[in-house]
């Protein structure tokens, strides 16, 4: 009986050790990078890493054009994003950026990075524009959020956001102690209660990624927020629902 119940806690610790190692490999899943000719690529020099940025309705001589900077989800290509972002906001310069280690950008992801490398980006763009917004789906409501909290943003949308990774990831694994084990975070409810932006919050009724009670735990930091459940959406298939679309471009 004693060597049974050694051999299952030394399992158990091998399986915590086994998720402390891999865990970023388990958050992080870079795209490969990805030539697109409907966009223009721009590249930003931050302190650690080379990102390459799609532009998106940019116009030289049009200095004072608001803009609108996107952060996507843990596996997404964000030039996915081109053709349905270049007629849903035509009177708008759209920045669709790539993580360190996406898409062609340098380095490797970190919650730390991502949210360097986002207020780079704000700094270096602000003062091109009359405005900047930020649109954050999934692992991006984190990094907009955070930058949110600590830059002028005029308005800011929520998609498929969470109140904290490391909630989501311990309702994924009930019996780890995600919470000690996890080196990125990602508490969006630490920097929800400083956002003074204009904010709409989109999640899928049927999400099984960020379980919708993850999302309304977020809700309570922004009392100000306007919210709305997309019926018989999913976590991945959201931005293909007409009302989704037609929310976002009501928004702007």
């Amino acid at each position: 009986m004693l060597k049974t119940f050694t051999f299952l806690i030394a399992l158990y610790a091998l399986a915590c050790l086994f998720l402390y190692i891999k865990q970023r490999s388990i958050l992080y899943y870079p795209t490969p990078e990805n030539a697109d000719t409907r966009a223009e690529a721009l590249w930003l020099k931050t302190p650690e890493a080379k990102l390459k940025v799609w532009v998106l309705n940019k116009q030289d001589f049009d200095q004072e054009k608001p803009a609108i900077l996107y952060f996507g989800g843990n596996a997404e290509a964000v030039e996915n994003s081109i053709p349905e972002f270049t007629q849903m906001f035509s009177d708008f310069t759209i920045y669709l950026t790539n993580y360190r280690g996406y898409g062609g950008s340098s380095g490797k992801p970190t919650e730390a990075g991502l949210f360097s490398d986002a207020l780079a980006i704000y700094d270096r763009l602000t003062a091109q524009h009359s405005s900047l917004s930020v649109i954050g789906r999934s692992l991006g409501s984190g990094v907009a959020s955070y930058l949110a909290a600590n830059r002028k943003v005029l308005k800011l949308v929520l998609i498929t956001p969470y109140d904290s990774i490391s909630r989501v990831a311990q309702s994924h694994y009930p019996v780890f102690p995600v919470k000690w084990l996890l080196k990125d975070q990602f508490d969006s409810t630490r920097y929800a209660p400083t956002i003074s932006s204009q904010i709409l919050v989109l999640y899928a009724q049927q999400d099984q990624v960020i379980p919708m009670g993850h999302t309304k735990n977020l809700l309570t930091y922004l009392p100000a927020a306007k919210s709305h459940m997309i019926k018989n959406a999913t976590h991945n298939d959201i931005s293909t629902n007409i009302e989704y679309q037609k929310l976002l471009v009501d928004f702007f």
